[in-house]
């Protein structure tokens, strides 16, 4: 008698079973999103356009659908932003649909930072429950330099969205279905890729260590689902480098901020391994912990100097890190008490992938040689609100009792000794936090180690006064950030301090703001059609002329002027053929990165001699202006 054996079939694991959602849940959640709302919109426009570089490109990108896809500087099509354009695409397309200005620019901006908030709460829920995700939305809401940055029109809060839509997908791929998951991980990889290039894949250390060691299934199949993440990843990123590529060049802008006009040697270079390694127009640095110079030599809106504890100096501090040493505890503390459960743990998962994302960037933002601004620290805060809310959870309702409470006092009392030091550096702004943030943390720590088993009732009592102590400094530092007004390319949260917020306007020299101000010019470029109204070098007088005549200046030599384009040649054509019609001396470098990789390479140089020679000079407002219309 023969028996039939029926083929194994592969199960895959169902979604765990819901958990009763506490009455309080809803509406704390949209309680929290309202304030986030609130936060990140109250008085918006206060800024003017924030960073009149990104500004000029988005206005450009309302006027051309060319300068839209390729993220130029102007309408005119010279030369591009030395960023891919995602992030453009977003706030131009606002600008097309509601008209161009500063609300249509930046809502989307501070919707962005809503819709983190709220994916950090999903991810962090779906594991730990409630509580921890109200915990992990609430710390990424209020880290100061998350305020600064979703109010902003840098490129830093798309970037931020995407890969936190990328820990939340790889968070549903441990309920199974993991392939389809792990594929929209890495789509939002890819397309945060085309919004600031390899800081992106920072997070892909971590995202790939949670496919390999905690998702469901065979080793084959973890691994085949990390090649599926990885060309998502490439797919959805290098379709618009190919387009790129493959475009003709002379029908395109100049990719600004590369050496050969190409987006992929952008991203290997200036903005890219230059930035980790120095060179490729990055100041170069010492990476020793004993903190050697840093970017323009150790400069605060550089990053400092370089080492270990960078993330805690007087560049990044009050930024990040109020409560980064507190995460750091509560990421070794849930590691150790989770390191028995099986493979698949979801808590363990969870702190492995966001634990991973915060130390990998830590590590890299801490010894990179190039240019690293205070306001990149905003990719450490969705992986320090999910540790935090995560580790808190578990240490609260830690079956080892006395070693649990020891450690979420540790955190309590770091936490506090650490903001005091924080308030410190600006004492004369509200001189009485730091010692209720202090003693608060203390007596709080007290209690807990004391009896807080007793308490009873008045637990849920201690465990608000807990977080007030503990959120206190930071959410007083987001509060005035918001309250103040942080312009420039790079701006910085917080009280005023001296040195914050350059960009047009700051180390460049005020020439935009004269341009800008000087109504004789500006009327004297609305007359005008030609294709270009003006030509200057570097893109500070350039940016503020567009955005207060709305027309189109050519920005020779990109952001800082060292770029080499357009050439000698290319310029001598352009005149020729009546497509710019003024030039406008006195410009330089702008102001904003510190530099760009043409450095004296530049054709800018060459091209206000050869005006000066074959062109007469007209003072316009107290600006010299050359009618290249009207040769010698």
């Amino acid at each position: 008698m023969t028996t039939l054996q029926e083929r194994p079939t592969l199960v895959t694991p169902a979604e765990p079973a819901p958990v009763v959602r506490p009455r309080w849940a809803r509406p704390a959640l949209f309680a929290l999103l309202a304030v986030t709302a609130a936060l990140y919109l109250w008085g918006l426009d206060a800024a003017g356009w924030a960073n009149e570089y990104y500004a000029a490109a988005v206005q450009a990108g309302t006027q051309s659908w060319k300068a839209l896809l390729f993220g130029s500087i102007d309408a005119g099509n010279a030369i591009t932003v030395d960023k891919p354009p995602a992030a453009l695409w977003v706030m131009a397309l606002s600008g097309r649909i509601f008209g161009f200005g500063t609300l249509s620019m930046l809502v989307p901006q501070a919707l962005m930072g809503v819709g983190s908030v709220a994916l950090i709460y999903g991810a962090v829920r779906r594991v730990s429950g409630y509580g921890a995700g109200l915990l992990a939305g609430a710390v990424l809401a209020l880290t100061p330099v998350a305020a600064l940055m979703f109010r902003f029109n840098n490129p830093d809060a798309l970037l931020v969205l995407l890969m936190v839509i990328a820990g939340y997908c790889l968070i549903r791929a441990l309920d199974g279905r993991s392939t389809r998951w792990i594929a929209l991980a890495g789509v939002a990889i890819g397309f945060a890729f085309l919004a600031k290039l390899l800081q992106a894949l920072l997070v892909t250390p971590a995202l790939a260590l949670v496919v390999l060691v905690a998702v469901p299934g065979s080793v084959w199949l973890r691994l085949r689902d990390l090649a599926v993440g990885l060309v998502a990843i490439v797919v959805s990123a290098g379709w618009y480098l190919a387009l790129v590529s493959l475009w003709p060049s002379d029908s395109r802008p100049y990719i600004g901020g590369s050496t050969n006009n190409s987006l992929l040697q952008l991203a290997l270079g200036y903005n890219g391994l230059g930035r980790v390694f120095g060179g490729d127009g990055n100041p170069g640095g010492s990476s020793d912990s004993g903190g050697g110079p840093g970017g323009m030599g150790g400069s605060p809106m550089f990053g400092g100097s370089t080492g270990i504890t960078r993330m805690f100096g007087e560049s990044m501090g009050t930024e990040i890190s109020w409560l980064l040493p507190a995460a750091l505890i509560g990421l070794i503390a849930g590691l150790w008490f989770t390191r028995r459960a099986p493979r698949t743990d979801r808590t363990r998962a969870s702190l492995l992938l966001w634990g991973g994302w915060l130390v990998v960037t830590v590590v890299v933002f801490s010894f990179m040689k190039g240019i690293m601004h205070p306001y990149y620290t905003i990719a450490l805060a969705p992986a320090i609100g999910a540790v935090l809310g995560i580790s808190v959870r578990e240490l609260w309702r830690g079956k080892q009792f006395v070693t649990s409470r020891v450690v979420l006092g540790v955190m309590l009392v770091v936490t506090g000794v650490w903001n005091f030091i924080l308030l410190d550096r600006t004492p004369d702004w509200l001189p009485w936090l730091r010692w209720v943030v202090l003693i608060g943390s203390i007596l709080v720590t007290a209690v807990l180690l004391a009896g807080a088993h007793r308490l009873g009732r008045w637990t849920v009592a201690l465990a608000a006064a807990g977080l007030l102590f503990g959120l206190g400094a930071t959410a007083a530092y987001t509060v005035e950030t918001i309250a103040g007004n942080h312009g420039g390319g790079i701006p910085t949260s917080g009280p005023a301090r001296a040195g914050g917020g350059f960009g047009f306007g700051g180390p460049g020299g005020p020439g935009g703001q004269q341009a800008s101000d000087n109504a004789e010019l500006k009327g004297m470029l609305t007359k005008v059609d030609n294709r270009w109204a003006a030509a200057t070098v570097g893109s500070h007088v350039a940016g503020s002329l567009e955005l207060s005549t709305g027309t189109s200046i050519m920005s020779i030599g990109g952001f800082s002027g060292g770029d080499n384009s357009p050439t000698l040649d290319q310029f001598q054509a352009y005149v020729a053929s009546g497509q710019v019609r003024y030039f406008i001396a006195g410009n330089g470098p702008g102001g904003g990165h510190g530099g760009g990789p043409g450095g004296d390479s530049g054709s800018g140089s060459q091209i206000t001699q050869w005006v000066q020679q074959h062109f007469s000079a007209q003072d316009v407002g107290g600006t010299e202006v050359y009618d290249l219309s009207m040769p010698n």
